[in-house]
């Protein structure tokens, strides 16, 4: 697809708004972005793009066409365009000319020079994702199949916002749909469309929250049910006792790894002995940026490097003369260095020991140190692995996990 120009449009003397939506839709999604900032000044907008998580400048835009930039967005997204003092959410889709469609979820918020909007563009390669394409390891893949074979419990993704936790659920879902099970999901908002699922979207105003959609699901006969987020705990509570009661539920968390989790959700005031009973897994993650293969180049430790890395807690240490690689920066990845991203992930997996630790309240710290006992191979050390393959750089590893 040939990447529209902005800047061309905008040379114009009469500037067509529909034409320059259009186009920076285009433009965005030409250069694999995943959001679009379109933030006023007091003389200018500057429209930025989140690409592969960082986000990057893109185009200064006049500010006189402002306020027609986001009447133009309210309505293909069905807002008020005549409310300027509150937050609005929408979402709609966009037909790029060779008839392919792109989901756009929209959030406009008032602020200091007037509204801004922030697009996140929902592109349908979702739904081709497996596993092994997010970045999970061989051993990790094996442990997410195993929970997912069984007919109860609970599996939670873990991390921060843009960390990937829902295209990991997305994928879950995806390989247990199938004609034998109902599924039903909960989602504030619904990321992707699936076929043959049952998707409800929370709706406060109307009283639809994750709690009372999970009361009513159950209503629903369903075999397997994904809460979008476990926010609170009366949500926390009711999933809990669904995953006891014969269904299998996925959701997220917001923890910093996945051995936080457990006690993350005593926290919360659920009984240790249920959760103890009910956590099958729980799969800490991060994105990091993948290394441009268009200007990919050997990286050899040398002795400052060996000393600087020597501080990280690595069961194979760092040392002078391994060979890592680095992107040296070239016109396909924007001389960033970087195209695209994948997982680095850790899955603790509850096993006995795991769960006697839950029962007694053992700390993160303490259920870390079993878990990696029991198998788990860490954040960091499946970064290191993956640097060490060439798919990622150190730098990167360390960013994201220790950001």
């Amino acid at each position: 697809m040939q990447e529209p120009k902005v800047a061309e449009i905008l040379s114009h003397p009469a500037v067509s708004i529909i034409s320059l939506v259009d186009a920076v839709i285009e433009q965005a999604y030409a250069r694999g972005a995943s959001d679009i900032h379109i933030d006023p000044s007091r003389s200018e907008l500057r429209m930025r793009l989140r690409i592969d998580g960082v986000l990057q400048e893109a185009q200064l835009l006049p500010k006189n066409i402002h306020s027609e930039i986001i009447s133009r967005i309210k309505v293909l997204s069905g807002m008020r365009t005549d409310e300027h003092q509150m937050t609005q959410d929408g979402r709609f889709r966009h037909q790029f000319p060779n008839g392919e469609t792109l989901d756009i979820r929209v959030s406009i918020a008032p602020t200091y020079h007037g509204e801004n909007v922030v697009l996140r563009l929902l592109s349908d390669k979702a739904a081709n994702y497996t596993l092994e394409i997010l970045g999970f390891s061989a051993v990790d893949r094996t442990k997410m199949l195993a929970a997912i074979r069984r007919p109860n419990g609970m599996i939670l993704s873990t991390g921060p916002t843009g960390s990937g936790k829902t295209t990991t659920l997305y994928t879950l879902i995806k390989m247990l749909n199938s004609p034998e099970v109902s599924i039903v999901t909960i989602e504030d908002p619904i990321e992707y469309a699936v076929d043959r699922v049952e998707q409800i979207q929370v709706n406060p105003r109307t009283g639809l929250t994750f709690a009372n959609g999970l009361r009513s699901v159950l209503r629903q006969d369903p075999n397997i049910i994904m809460v979008g987020e476990i926010r609170d705990s009366e949500t926390a509570s009711i999933a809990v006792n669904t995953a006891l009661t014969g269904h299998l539920l996925l959701s997220t968390l917001h923890t910093n790894d996945a051995a936080t989790t457990l006690p993350r959700l005593l926290d919360m005031g659920i009984d240790a002995y249920l959760v103890a009973s009910t956590i099958n897994i729980a799969i800490g993650q991060r994105l990091v940026r993948k290394i441009c293969h268009e200007c990919k180049e050997e990286w050899v430790v040398n002795t400052a490097a060996e000393e600087t890395l020597a501080a990280i807690p690595l069961k194979t240490p760092v040392k002078e003369g391994d060979v890592f690689y680095h992107g040296r920066g070239c016109r396909a990845c924007g001389d960033f260095g970087y195209t695209g991203r994948l997982c680095i992930s850790e899955v603790l997996v509850a096993d006995a020991a795991i769960r006697e630790a839950i029962m007694r309240k053992a700390s993160a710290a303490e259920l870390r140190k079993l878990a990696i006992k029991g198998g788990m191979t860490t954040m960091l050390e499946d970064g290191f692995a993956k640097a060490r393959e060439g798919h990622t750089s150190i730098e990167e590893v360390l960013r994201v996990v220790y950001e």
